[in-house]
């Protein structure tokens, strides 16, 4: 059965990529009247190039292949961001802040979640040549406004800082091989097994990583977290980001959540991190996050923040659209005929030329008007079932 396709992979038949290329109109629209930019990069690069920091987690996601050119290994992106990163600091390289946005496909090795293709449509922004929280706000509100322009609504907005563990992790010298369990423990929210590794750190740090797993909830977690962490000025000042972006983003989503041991991309995320969920979804059907130096790896240390999202995903949360109806109109060797169809499509309409001409096919056109000659004129009537 050679037309099945791979686990995991799916055709995307014509009511569904209409509809998704539809929606990536919109959003880049809007992304292109904040202010961004649209850079568009390979599918393939040398697998080196594909990885922030030497992110394990998107090694193993990456497919690989061999170049016959260079011997060298190529990987097919799955991730964008790497690849702007890589654009901001050697295409473009400008001093100031820059706002580049992208859409395209990218592939995993293994799905991301349950019902996931390993195939997502990645559209994103990402903001660089700044590092204060008015840049973490300005995308984190796009994002929201992105899920809403396209019709997704009841957004739960989830906030998170690796601040808060870093700085843990750097005052108690902890070593690398022991942050890694840690942080594998927190994002199982495992407190036995967090308790256990702890084992032997300063008794405070040693209640601060108890405490993490613990710390999530509403607005009302900030005020927990500064009663039972550490008074470390970088522990302040992630609380007190988060603070402020809880306030300045009310009434954008549905609510707003705090979890303290959402660490999801920590090899390269360096402060505020985002999620939002909806009801519909198993899983975040939008992450961002600050990745403040990304481009080191190319050479060129910027602060950089950003989103990103899957529109195969956003497009399963919402309600079934058919396809507008079009206009019949016979095959005909008709120049009348010929200017009236070109009039209806110029108008914006849909029209079908019927090449087989039989009548038990048109059905299969989807047409609700038809073309037709009256008194020499060929003038659009509904079609009479």
């Amino acid at each position: 059965m050679n037309w099945l396709l791979p686990e995991y992979i799916q055709d995307m038949l014509p009511d569904e990529a209409w509809r998704i290329e539809a929606m990536r109109s919109e959003l880049l629209g809007l992304l292109r009247r904040s202010g961004y930019q649209l850079v568009a990069p390979p599918l393939l690069e040398y697998a080196e190039s594909l990885l922030i920091n030497e992110s394990e987690d998107m090694d193993l996601r990456s497919f690989k292949l061999v170049d016959q050119l260079s011997g060298r290994t190529l990987a097919l992106r799955a991730d964008i961001t790497p690849q702007v990163a890589r654009i901001d600091a050697h295409l473009l390289n400008r001093q100031g802040v820059t706002r580049l946005c992208y859409a395209g496909s990218v592939l995993h090795t293994q799905p991301s979640g349950l019902m996931r293709t390993r195939e997502p449509l990645q559209i994103g922004a990402e903001l660089y040549g700044h590092a204060g929280i008015e840049s973490d706000l300005e995308v984190q509100r796009l994002m929201l406004q992105t899920l809403a322009l396209i019709g997704i609504d009841g957004v739960h907005l989830d906030l998170g800082h690796v601040g808060v563990f870093s700085a843990l992790v750097r005052h108690a010298g902890i070593a690398h091989g022991l942050e890694a369990d840690l942080f594998n423990a927190l994002q199982r929210k495992d407190v036995p097994g967090v308790r256990a590794l702890a084992a032997g750190l300063p008794q405070d740090v040693q209640a601060a990583l108890l405490a993490l797993p613990q710390l999530y909830g509403g607005i009302e977690v900030i005020a927990r977290a500064r009663a039972v962490l550490p008074a470390y000025p970088e522990v302040a000042a992630a609380l007190d980001q988060l603070g402020q972006a809880a306030a300045h983003l009310k009434g954008l989503a549905h609510d707003i959540g705090i979890d303290l041991a959402e660490l999801r991309g920590y090899q390269y995320h360096s402060g505020m991190v985002f999620a939002a969920y909806h009801a519909g979804s198993h899983d975040a059907i939008a992450l961002g996050g600050r990745y403040d130096d990304v481009g080191k790896a190319f050479g060129r240390a910027r602060p950089a923040t950003g989103f990103s999202m899957d529109l195969r995903q956003l497009h399963g949360l919402l309600a079934k659209q058919a396809q507008p109806q079009a206009i019949y109109a016979p095959y005909r060797q008709d120049a009348a005929l010929d200017a009236a169809i070109a009039r209806q499509r110029a108008q914006g309409e849909i029209v079908v030329v019927d090449l087989l001409g039989k009548a038990e096919h048109r059905a299969e056109l989807n047409c609700d008007r038809e073309l037709v000659l009256r008194d020499g004129n060929w003038v659009v009537a509904a079609i009479r079932n």
